[in-house]
């Protein structure tokens, strides 16, 4: 059998602090989830900063780079930074990381779509800091803006500091965006995509979803492409069966 390649995503930017007491958010917390999950197997550590002091989204370049430095003081795990920030961050924020650390991978998201996780603000009985409820209800109206000029520019800064896109493709018709950049020659071969399903507003995840997507990816990219998966909570169990069933 094949290696099989696991990234573990440590918060995400949608999540707050009161939907799981084990979401960490202080860069020691992170560095320690980091290293824990690289000793049990994870190849690769996905990461968003977040505001010690009460769990909040942060595109903070001191955060960044204090997390990322003790990630690596203590493993050889890849560290991928993020680039998808949160929705009340700008363009320039969310790529500030690549250009002042320049890491070995970033995320590069494929294309605009709503993305929403609204819903759970009426599940949540106690929010645990004053920021949290208004920051879920807003993404009701936030649409994740990932427009061609701004992929343009992510795809250069991201070649001059030699930082490899892992691509996040969260509906089919992000993957014909990724073909054109090919074309246009702003990615490089092969490319590395990872679908996202399970999100609100994205394409949902079930295992016909998934299938579907990697056949798209073969007619439109080729051999030009390898993949992995990555699907909103509990779906990651099915979804990631599958995707290495598949070969991702």
């Amino acid at each position: 059998m094949p290696k099989v390649i696991i990234t573990a995503a440590l918060t995400g930017a949608i999540h707050t602090p009161s939907m799981s007491e084990y979401l960490p958010f202080t860069p020691k917390d992170l560095i320690e989830d980091a290293v824990r999950c690289h000793n049990a197997g994870a190849a690769v550590v996905h990461v968003h900063a977040r505001n010690p002091q009460d769990g909040s989204p942060s595109s903070s370049g001191e955060i960044f780079r204090e997390i990322l430095s003790g990630i690596k003081a203590r493993s050889k795990v890849v560290v991928t930074p993020t680039t998808g920030g949160s929705y009340t961050m700008t363009p320039q924020e969310r790529l500030a990381v690549v250009s002042a650390l320049k890491p070995e991978m970033a995320t590069f998201n494929a294309g605009s779509l709503n993305f929403a996780l609204y819903p759970v603000v009426e599940k949540i009985k106690e929010f645990r800091f004053p920021w949290e409820k208004a920051y879920l209800e807003g993404t009701e109206s936030f649409i994740f803006s990932n427009h061609f000029q701004s992929l343009h520019i992510y795809s250069k800064t991201m070649k001059e500091t030699n930082t490899r896109p892992e691509i996040e493709i969260y509906d089919v018709g992000q993957i014909n965006n990724v073909a054109q950049l090919m074309s246009e020659g702003y990615l490089n071969k092969p490319v590395y995509l990872q679908f996202v399903l399970g999100i609100l507003g994205g394409i949902p995840a079930t295992a016909d979803n998934l299938l579907y997507m990697i056949r798209e990816s073969k007619r439109l990219l080729g051999d030009n492409f390898i993949w992995s998966v990555c699907a909103a909570g509990r779906f990651q169990f099915n979804m990631g069966v599958i995707n290495v069933l598949e070969g991702g």
